[in-house]
């Protein structure tokens, strides 16, 4: 890996670009980033990428995420027979972001639908020719509510990466450093930007410090000691710095605590230190609008990671319908709260009984169908494109090994081959009350009953037996009907389950070129802003609620159009 570029000095010490003066500077190497530079450079242009962190960090957030993308009628649904539209996709957006805010919203809204069709025509295609393919199951990620023009997707639409995140990086990551070998682009690595330049109502350029040099892998925190400072100017500034995952403080100032409940007081971190959000304040401070700053997307199933990689290192379970959800008293949740079907109804559920924490209750024959983890280093065999290991880890029986990981080590997990033993474990856990055995299995019981027929009262029974239609969640993702207390499935586990923090909903809001809108509601002249930044496009493409599998496919899209849009400039 190569180390940082040195850079020349002005007079005063005051570092410059190596290089003639750049096309386009763009901060933040993350993967809207990398893929804004990728399509400048195919129009021929210069670009300077400004990172904080550095080289090993080239991908950002997206090298460590499961790589889902959200398609619509793509081949892998019509092979499994999962009949899909944009009309059936929109209508899915529309009724889950909610979109309700006339001004906010304006560019959101038409961001969203831009998005879904792109999602069902050119995307599979665009990233197809790249090299980028696909694992041939198909997921159901949430899966929302209980009305046909309400929350959630009404087919399965997740699309698994063969390569997890590391390969999505990858697409883009090569051409980027193939054109940086051609002199079209130059990385300044520990530059973080503190100021953007703005002269005569026109963004020209980026000040702030240079970042003491550092050889830490990917994902470690990183000094803040300042060694210098720089100046670049350059006709067109891209912003694509991320979102404020890890900046618990502005999450707690921004926490809509009208419709979610009150603050989690215990948030673990699903993203490395430097995702900050410093870029949201610094770009309102020159005068770009920020909107939908309540808007955010964080996990109700975060887990303590016990081999962290960096620090309060975190990640999820992408859980399947089957495992029995309690809050912190043991009160069963209500519909949809069921296991991957309505994250922002799951949160205030859990949020509305004054704790900040939940319990899954399930057995060994769901967590081996069920559990998968979040994160591309807890999937080896699909990041490692290795069939082999696939089959071992996922077709033969026992868990996963990173999931048999956490079950032996992590703090979250009780084993247990009775319920009172698993009860008397979850309590030495409990952050709040203490569960009471005899209605936690009355519960249990009561729900166990339902599985002697085809047929149910319960929903969330009904919903399993639903989600079993799906060839892909049969094969690979839902554990056949069973008594949970049955000791032929054990032994009972028990999982206490913390808020995940993760995404930014809201942001910069953009026109449909990516360019920045000013506090007077017009395009600011030379700026623009893609990624989870920009809310993934207009300052909140999501609205209210994510589709999942929505999030790398909204930095790719983001990213395009400000590339292909600051490539349209006179030079």
């Amino acid at each position: 890996m190569r180390g940082d570029p040195p850079a020349r000095t002005r007079p005063g010490g005051v570092p410059v670009a190596s290089s003639p003066q750049p096309d386009a500077i763009v901060i933040g190497a993350g993967l809207a980033g990398l893929v804004a530079t990728y399509e400048l450079t195919r129009a021929g242009r210069r670009v300077l990428v400004l990172d904080q962190e550095n080289r090993n960090n080239l991908g950002g957030q997206a090298f460590w995420s499961l790589g889902g993308l959200f398609f619509v009628d793509s081949p892998e649904q019509r092979r499994l027979g999962i009949k899909d539209s944009f009309e059936l996709a929109w209508q899915d957006w529309q009724g889950s972001a909610g979109f309700d805010r006339e001004d906010e919203d304006l560019w959101g809204r038409r961001w969203a639908r831009a998005y879904v069709e792109f999602a069902a025509t050119e995307k599979r295609q665009y990233l197809h020719d790249l090299g980028l393919r696909v694992t041939p199951l198909v997921g159901w990620a949430e899966r929302g509510g209980s009305t046909a023009d309400g929350h959630g997707n009404s087919v399965p639409r997740f699309h698994l990466t063969w390569g997890t995140g590391p390969e999505v990086v990858r697409v883009f990551l090569e051409p980027v450093l193939a054109a940086e070998r051609r002199g079209l682009v130059e990385f300044a690595f520990r530059h973080r930007v503190d100021e953007l330049i703005v002269e005569d109502g026109t963004v020209v350029g980026a000040r702030g410090g240079i970042l003491e040099p550092t050889d830490l892998d990917r994902g470690k925190a990183s000094s803040r000691n300042v060694v210098g400072e720089f100046e670049f100017r350059a006709p067109a500034v891209l912003v694509s710095s991320g979102g404020i995952g890890h900046n618990h403080d502005l999450i707690r100032r921004n926490w809509p605590t009208e419709r979610l409940g009150p603050c989690p007081e215990t948030m673990i971190p699903g993203v490395p230190a430097h995702v900050d959000g410093r870029m949201l304040g610094i770009t309102e401070q020159a005068g770009g609008r920020i909107v939908n700053r309540d808007r955010m997307w964080h996990y109700t199933e975060g887990l303590h990671n016990w081999d962290p990689i960096w620090p309060d290192h975190a990640i999820r379970i992408i859980p399947g319908p089957s495992s029995m959800w309690f809050d912190a008293n043991g009160k069963r949740l209500p519909a949809p709260s069921f296991p991957g079907f309505d994250t922002n109804a799951s949160m205030r559920d859990i949020l509305a009984t004054g704790y900040d924490y939940s319990w899954f209750v399930l057995n060994q024959s769901i967590v081996e169908k069920e559990f998968m983890l979040s994160g591309s280093e807890q999937n080896p065999d699909i990041t490692g494109k290795d069939r082999r290991l696939l089959v071992e880890s996922r077709l033969k029986k026992g868990a996963t090994p990173p999931v048999d990981a956490f079950l032996r080590h992590g703090v979250d997990f009780v084993v247990a081959d009775t319920l009172p033993e698993l009860v008397a474990g979850m309590n030495k856990l409990a952050r709040g009350p203490q569960l009471d055995l005899a209605d936690l299995e009355r519960q249990i019981v009561a729900r166990d009953r339902q599985v002697a027929n085809k047929y149910a009262k319960d929903a969330q029974i009904m919903a399993i037996a639903n989600a079993r239609r799906a060839l892909g969640d049969k094969i690979a993702r839902v554990a056949s009907p069973h008594r949970i207390l049955d000791p032929a499935h054990g032994p009972l586990i028990g999982v206490r389950l913390n808020v995940l923090t993760r995404k930014t909903l809201g942001g910069i809001q953009t026109d449909l070129d990516s360019q920045v809108i000013d506090s007077a509601g017009t395009p600011f002249a030379g700026l623009y802003a893609a990624g989870e930044v920009a809310g993934f496009g207009g300052g909140g493409v999501h609205g209210y609620n994510a589709l999942e599998g929505t999030f790398l496919g909204g930095c790719i899209f983001s990213g395009r159009s400000a590339g292909r849009a600051m490539a349209r400039l006179p030079r």
